[in-house]
């Protein structure tokens, strides 16, 4: 069995707890209560391999944002939410993204961009064209969600765990070529 790290950040009031909680025990927290800090733990199935997804659900708060780097490290994915009604915390995407790179020490991570909230359609400050452009410009995949309506909620965990799973081979596969070369006897 298979354990990876998920880290889920974002502004205060985006719905990164409703969405971890929404994933991890199936029902939508309806008040909001500010998080400091929690961790969830999910064992899930894809491709018949059984992974266990230890997810962090980080607090919104700057003043917070102390406890983000120890999280950083062990981490295999990251997930930066914003609020589709919200142009604030679409524009605060960047600042946790730097907050990420910052603390991660490969260049490349898979990460996800989350536009949530979008059963608030007719309050939408930030369109899907926004969010897919700030996901390909940091060279991240950009999905929408609510998880009032458990909408999209579970592909995002999924996808992100995929992405994880294609990292860890890939990266496997070039240690493993990487050691052959260094192997390899040469006779003249």
């Amino acid at each position: 069995m298979t354990e990876h790290k998920i880290v889920v950040v974002g502004g205060g009031g985006v719905g990164k707890s409703a969405l971890t909680i929404q994933f991890t025990q199936n029902h939508f927290v309806e008040e909001f209560d500010p998080t400091i800090e929690d961790t969830y733990r999910k064992q899930i199935v894809i491709d018949e391999e059984t992974i266990i997804l230890d997810i962090v659900d980080t607090a919104g708060a700057e003043e917070y944002s102390s406890t983000l780097p120890s999280h950083v490290k062990g981490s295999k994915g990251f997930i930066i939410v914003y609020a589709i009604n919200s142009r604030n915390s679409f524009d605060e995407v960047d600042f946790y993204h730097h907050q990420i790179i910052q603390h991660k020490d490969v260049g490349d991570f898979p990460i996800m961009v989350v536009g949530n909230k979008n059963d608030l359609e007719n309050e939408r400050e930030v369109s899907q064209g926004e969010g897919m452009d700030e996901a390909q410009r940091i060279k991240g995949t950009f999905i929408e969600t609510s998880a009032k309506e458990n909408s999209n909620v579970e592909q995002l965990f999924f996808d992100l765990t995929r992405k994880i799973i294609f990292d860890y081979k890939n990266q496997n596969q070039n240690r493993n070529r990487s050691n052959l070369k260094r192997n390899r006897c040469s006779i003249f």
